[in-house]
């Protein structure tokens, strides 16, 4: 089959800084029953990394735990949800067509079967993921874009921050012509709710600071505020009529503090919590306008579906803001951690 016997991958030994990524010569996984073999041509770097690696998550009960996503890690582990690469071999039972397919691979482990489940594990972090010149996964979890005019390296962006993106669009039903306000706009899942919002045919307000704000317009915001500045009344003022939905990956005070800006039946849905989890809002602003706090992990298998769909045709631009070799992953990690750049980082194996 061509393959080698060994890798060369980046595993985290445990939870810490930096320095617990160690680069280390690995036996290439062996995909079982149902699953495929992929050649890595392009990883991209996730928050997820970052907590997955500091163990960020906390757990139910106990918000300060040392945790991954949902829950223990067993270590070491490869990090690196996001691939984009070539089938190169198949297990059993999985259909030999697959091999020699350019792919995206769909990193969410779902809890049940179905096209609507949820995601309760992650591909680098719940298994095994792709900082690594191979990766295993269920064969049914591999999209064909061999037409994408997409390349790899922006291929590699999509699963999980358009993935987020579009499941948190999704969730809180954006409709055409809708208002949406986008926190941490320059961020990876922030370029990829600007550039979905603005794609379904929504206005988009958008909320980024100093440097970042004309990128941020050219991802395709209508109005762009900055968060250095009084944000609510920048909104008001770029929103008059108010926010059908909210598209938060910042929450923090921004909540309670932006609440008050949804109109009737507005939806505040929230996928991250860059600006802090302890949140504080006035539950009269809630129920007396018929608002809703709708949370948000990543995908269902159907977002993913409707995702890929909007690569192929080429929908979405997704920004590349640089590339590392796999060695210096703890460098690109470094770079993500600074919030410097407008777009994704990648690696290549």
């Amino acid at each position: 089959m061509g393959v080698s016997t060994t890798m060369r991958a980046v595993r985290i030994t445990g939870h810490g800084g930096p320095e617990v990524l160690e680069a280390a010569e690995v036996p290439v996984p062996v995909p079982g029953a149902g699953e495929v073999l992929v050649q890595v041509a392009a990883v991209a770097l996730n928050n997820t990394d970052l907590w997955t690696r500091e163990g960020a998550y906390g757990r139910p009960g106990d918000p300060g735990a040392r945790s991954g996503w949902r829950g223990p890690i067993g270590f070491p582990r490869i990090q690196g949800a996001d691939v984009a690469g070539r089938v190169v071999a198949v297990g059993p039972g999985a259909d030999e067509g697959l091999v020699g397919l350019r792919v995206v691979v769909d990193p969410a482990v779902y809890e049940t079967a179905g096209p609507d489940a949820n995601p309760v594990g992650l591909m680098g972090s719940e298994r095994d993921g792709g900082y690594a010149e191979y990766v295993t996964a269920p064969a049914e979890r591999v999209h064909d874009m061999t037409g994408s005019p997409l390349t790899d390296d922006q291929l590699a962006t999509l699963p999980t921050a358009y993935g987020t993106a579009l499941g948190m669009i999704e969730r809180g039903r954006l409709r055409e012509g809708e208002t949406a306000l986008v926190s941490g706009a320059s961020g990876g899942v922030g370029v990829a709710l600007v550039q979905i919002a603005r794609a379904r045919g929504a206005r988009v307000v958008a909320i980024s600071s100093g440097s970042k704000i004309d990128a941020v317009r050219e991802a395709g915001a209508h109005e762009v505020v900055d968060r250095a500045g009084d944000v609510v009344a920048q909104v008001r003022a770029a929103a008059p009529e108010g926010i059908d939905v909210a598209l938060d990956v910042v929450a923090g005070s921004l909540v309670g503090e932006g609440l008050p800006l949804l109109r009737e039946g507005g939806r505040w849905v929230v996928a991250g919590a860059l600006a802090g989890y302890d949140v504080r809002f006035d539950v009269r602003r809630l129920y007396l306008h018929n608002a809703q706090v709708i949370g948000s992990a990543m995908h269902t298998p159907t977002h993913f579906g409707l995702l890929m769909d909007l690569a192929r045709q080429g929908g979405v631009q997704p920004v590349v803001a640089a590339a590392f070799p796999l060695e210096q992953a703890a460098r690109a990690q470094e770079e993500l951690a600074r919030r410097g750049h407008v777009g994704k980082i990648v690696l290549h194996p």
